[in-house]
């Protein structure tokens, strides 16, 4: 016998990903309860999650379309694909900034509706319309340094332009890999200050909600650039139409659709393409299913929004993960309770992440679990856990 999980899917995932789900350990859609869901964009936020869920993964980074807080009380494992897709939104961003300064679109357009007749003299006597500025010396702020922002300081920094960073949590590994010449500013308004192009590249959290707003607009630098390819609520849409219309912003760059930003001069949007390309959908798929599947067979956790990240050699011994409240003694009853069962434990980990714990223990390979069903039991029953789940290696379990 086999372990086999069922993997419910979401939107197109791409085959290079779900190939790595191998058919002898997983079932892709299958009617029965699913173990994991795999997805992309498709909203969940009014799903009901069965209680057979153990994980979701994200193949990108964005998790807005998943609910956290249900999953947290569920004791699901929510995971996101972090850099995956990261070249891909650098390409389209330096992309945007080069055609902006560089009316090269719009020139294009008005060359292709030209009369068919005398078009190079009309070419000529017309392209002064199209004269834009060089990227060359100026100062691009980017606001988060996550894998997204790096990699556009770095870039910008080879195109010759100034680069000064904000993000008050930046990492010293962060810090590292990035050049030398990026600037970092203590504050978002020091940044807007200084910056002919701003560039966004943070989460959308409750203390990143409309950060771009009526009074911190104000600050930016008359005739500035403001391109946003991480999430449409970091900005109030009001004060940016109102920045357009004073001149104190020049041109507005989103990937996301608002009504209310059509028909306004200085604006593009783009259809949500900041992962849109072959090779990122491709990276999101693969890093997704290799979180999943290190998951699932393992109870190891990599790259979760919601849980910490827990590695723990796995030695095909039976494990025991429990995800719990972060209180103190969690631990101690749950020894208590395999010391009950007669079992020794080999090894073992706990973290945290605010309110959520992850404990893994591994029983030492003397150690038969004959009462399976019995030691979930009592370990659910432990006032603060909120899912306890038992690995065994293949070799253990009995055929059916």
């Amino acid at each position: 016998m086999t372990h086999t999980y069922n993997i419910k899917t979401y939107n197109e995932i791409a085959p290079q990903g779900l190939g790595l789900l191998s058919p002898t350990k997983y079932r892709l859609n299958d009617q029965t309860p699913s173990d994991a869901i795999l997805l992309r964009s498709y909203n969940l936020q009014e799903e009901i999650l069965p209680d057979s869920v153990l994980a979701i993964a994200r193949a990108g980074a964005g998790v807005n379309n998943i609910p956290l807080e249900r999953c947290d009380d569920a004791g699901i494992v929510v995971m996101n694909t972090p850099g995956a897709n990261a070249n891909a939104v650098k390409e389209l961003v330096l992309a945007n900034l080069l055609t902006i300064a560089r009316p090269m679109i719009d020139g294009a357009n008005w060359v292709e509706q030209l009369p068919n007749e005398d078009i190079a003299t009309r070419v000529e006597a017309g392209k002064k319309r199209f004269v834009g500025t060089e990227i060359y010396g100026k100062t691009l702020g980017i606001v988060g340094l996550g894998h997204i922002g790096r990699l556009i300081a770095n870039d910008a920094i080879a195109l010759g332009m100034k680069v000064v960073i904000y993000d008050p949590y930046v990492s010293v590994e962060a810090a590292w890999q990035v050049s030398r010449e990026v600037e970092r500013v203590d504050e978002l308004k020091q940044l807007l200050a200084m910056s002919d192009y701003v560039t966004l590249h943070v989460p959308l959290l409750d203390s990143t909600a409309e950060m771009i707003n009526a009074d911190s607009i104000k600050a930016i630098k008359p005739g500035a650039v403001l391109l946003n390819f991480a999430r449409g609520e970091l900005v109030q849409t009001t004060a940016v139409v109102a920045a357009l219309k004073n001149g104190q912003l020049a041109h507005y760059v989103a990937d996301f659709a608002d009504e209310h930003l059509f028909g306004q001069a200085g604006v593009r949007i783009l259809p949500h393409l900041g992962a849109s390309t072959i090779e990122a959908e491709e990276n999101c798929a693969i890093m997704a299913a290799k979180e999943l599947s290190h998951f699932l067979e393992t109870g190891n956790i990599r790259n979760s929004v919601n849980f910490p990240r827990v590695e723990l050699p796995y030695r095909e011994t039976i494990r025991i993960a429990i995800a719990h409240q972060n209180v103190p003694n969690m631990v101690g009853q749950f020894t208590t309770k395999l010391a009950e069962h007669q079992l020794n434990i080999g090894d073992m980990i706990n973290r945290s992440r605010g309110k959520i714990a992850y404990t893994l223990i591994d029983l030492d390979k003397t150690s038969t679990l004959t009462h399976c069903n019995q030691l979930i039991s009592d370990l659910s029953s432990i006032a603060g856990s909120i899912r306890v789940r038992v690995i065994q290696p293949v070799k253990s379990l009995q055929p059916n």
